[in-house]
């Protein structure tokens, strides 16, 4: 597999979540002009290990070569000839097939897909030309609307931060508490997934789920969940460092509407970064925010973390 400016996925990538159960052989598709033949485009899937469905596209690509669909067979498995390139127009008729086929088992919306970017992609002319057919095709098979999210790394060559002298934290046991915070957490989120995630489902169903995901899910412990409160006890919010399959990451972290403004989610983001770094002994923390969320890409910056790549993330609603 040739390196591509859209995605991270290397060929060892793909044989170890293949092993993993994150990838499985019917959430890769292929599309072919006739059995046998060179493949005219690919699309991989990905899902946690124990998912009936895929949750996220990791990656999509087609050949480049307008000859790949001069055949009727191949023409006839294009989206619409209104594409133009090629590639979008055999990507987008992959994308649909399988849309099409997730939604009689039952999976109400077609997966989202992650396009995993350069932090300069739109100033690398290779890297912009990579996302630009890829979004169109994605477009025609129904994912219009994008969302695109900041990466931030920290590594143990930067200071453990210690920032906050007005709160305490402390590990909460009980999950109903946690459904509580993110539900009083949502009104006036930044967070885009979050909101329309909630707008969807109701604020309680969406709290629910995200506590699920990240006790269940995820790979961080429980115990280092905590809540945020000042000295008179008042709670400010919440903190929840975790870990996926490839590294330990700022899982979540909210503030509640009465106490934004006041510099609280650096102090938070802070104790998930120390609870990380010191108590788990991590050597490097990864982080991803929505590029609108101004307020926690400051907090990133001045907790000493740095932009390292972007997110594209084209979606279905």
């Amino acid at each position: 597999m040739r390196p591509d400016p859209s995605t991270t996925i290397s060929t060892e990538a793909v044989h170890t979540r293949l092993a993993d159960g994150e990838y499985r052989p019917e959430w890769i598709w292929i599309a072919e002009a006739a059995p046998g033949r060179e493949p005219l485009a690919l699309a991989i899937w990905w899902g946690m290990p124990g998912d009936a469905r895929p949750r996220s596209l990791d990656a999509l690509f087609a050949s480049g070569s307008p000859s790949a669909l001069t055949d009727p067979e191949a023409r006839g498995n294009t989206a619409s000839p209104k594409l133009g390139d090629p590639r979008t127009a055999v990507a987008a008729a992959l994308l649909t097939a399988a849309h099409q086929v997730f939604a009689a088992g039952c999976l109400a919306l077609p997966p989202d897909y992650h396009l995993f970017l350069p932090a300069n992609w739109r100033d690398r002319p290779e890297a912009a030309a990579a996302v630009e057919w890829r979004r169109t095709a994605a477009k025609a098979a129904g994912l219009r609307v994008a969302t695109e999210r900041v990466r931030f790394e920290w590594t143990a060559e930067r200071p453990v931060p210690t920032l906050s002298s007005r709160l305490m934290f402390d590990p909460e046991p009980n999950d109903e508490v946690f459904v509580d915070l993110f539900r009083q957490a949502l009104p006036g989120s930044l967070d885009a997934t979050s909101t329309r995630e909630a707008l969807l489902l109701g604020p309680e169903e969406q709290a629910r789920n995200d506590v699920a995901f990240y006790h269940h899910d995820m790979l961080g412990e429980r115990s280092w969940w905590r809540v945020a409160r000042t000295a008179t006890g008042q709670v400010v919010g919440f903190g929840i460092p975790s870990r996926n399959s490839a590294a330990p990451v700022v899982g979540y972290l909210g503030v509640l509407p009465e106490f934004r403004g006041r510099g609280f989610v650096a102090e938070i983001l802070a104790e998930v970064t120390r609870i990380l770094a010191s108590e788990a002994k991590e050597t490097g923390i990864r982080a991803d925010t929505d590029l609108t969320n101004h307020p926690m890409i400051a907090a990133f910056e001045l907790v000493g973390y740095r932009q390292t790549a972007r997110r594209l993330v084209l979606s279905a609603s």
